[in-house]
């Protein structure tokens, strides 16, 4: 029986097998040639981990030891909030934060504890011009906030303000609003509200000084209840430090008449745990 071969026929790759009786067939296969061009991509630049950048197996993800330092949110945990629970209080119990300053949107969820890896993470997404990295932060995002898919909300990225934008290329929210939308099949809504007013940026601000910060900033479209038709919209944001943004669009939200809001963010400070500053890049960073 002859040997199996492969070739290029018209810009397209085809894989020559020996049928039952010997005979030589042909069979076109779009699934091979994008094997063959993965081999020969991971052959030239190899997957590295996204954090140390150690060699990796698969592309957009984290090597076992930087893995193994991501602390997973799981229950039990305060039901508004989000914040992890060192043992089950029942699954009404309130974290003493919610019950001080109850927050003015229905639930939070974010996928890590705000630690070393996660820091270096959201820091190279949002100020190293990797957007790229939204891909594993939004698969960790997607298992986080299953919960809040099941009323099919609309996903809101929390908007940057246009002259920012413009310097950093992109927004990482809109990044992880993408992703969360293609792994969940739910709609994403930029333009449900816009950020109207700069601002400075939050990294080093006290609560009380982000919350005047972003006081006023942002507005609805004229239109949401059409847009949104009812359902509910889930903010997505990169990291919950105090929740001064979030809370903002929130109040926007509710004042145009949006009846639920929660919040789904990559990673969440934890009180009681030492808050590690946002690495910032060595040239300036852009203005928020």
């Amino acid at each position: 029986m002859a040997a199996a071969g492969w070739g290029f026929f018209r810009g397209e790759l085809w894989i020559s097998v020996p049928s039952m009786s010997a005979t030589w067939g042909l069979v076109r296969t779009g699934a091979a040639m994008r094997r063959v061009g993965r081999l020969l991509i991971d052959a030239l630049y190899p997957p590295l981990c996204l954090n140390c950048e150690a060699a990796v197996a698969e592309p957009d993800a984290l090597c076992p030891n930087c893995f193994q330092h991501l602390r997973a949110i799981t229950a039990p945990m305060c039901p508004r909030l989000g914040l992890p629970f060192a043992v089950s209080l029942g699954a009404e119990a309130l974290s003493a934060e919610a019950i001080a300053d109850p927050p003015p949107f229905e639930r939070a969820r974010a996928a890590v504890v705000y630690n070393d890896v996660a820091r270096g993470l959201v820091s190279r997404m949002k100020y190293g011009d990797r957007p790229e990295l939204a891909r594993f932060c939004a698969r960790m995002m997607a298992g986080a906030g299953a919960e809040l898919w099941r009323d099919r909300p609309v996903l809101l990225p929390v908007p940057l303000h246009p002259l920012r934008q413009a310097r950093r290329r992109y927004n990482q929210s809109l990044e992880l609003a993408r992703t969360l939308s293609r792994l969940t099949g739910l709609p994403v809504d930029p333009g449900l509200v816009r950020r109207a007013r700069a601002t400075r940026q939050q990294v080093g601000l006290s609560a009380d000084a982000r919350a005047r910060n972003v006081a006023g900033a942002f507005r609805a479209h004229s239109e949401i209840l059409a847009r949104t038709r009812g359902r509910p919209v889930v903010i997505v944001d990169d990291v919950y430090t105090t929740g001064s943004t979030v809370k903002a669009v929130t109040r926007v939200l509710k004042r145009a008449g949006v009846a639920q809001v929660d919040v789904i963010s990559f990673a969440r400070v934890v009180p009681g745990e030492e808050e590690l500053p946002v690495l910032l890049p060595t040239l300036p960073a852009p203005i928020v």
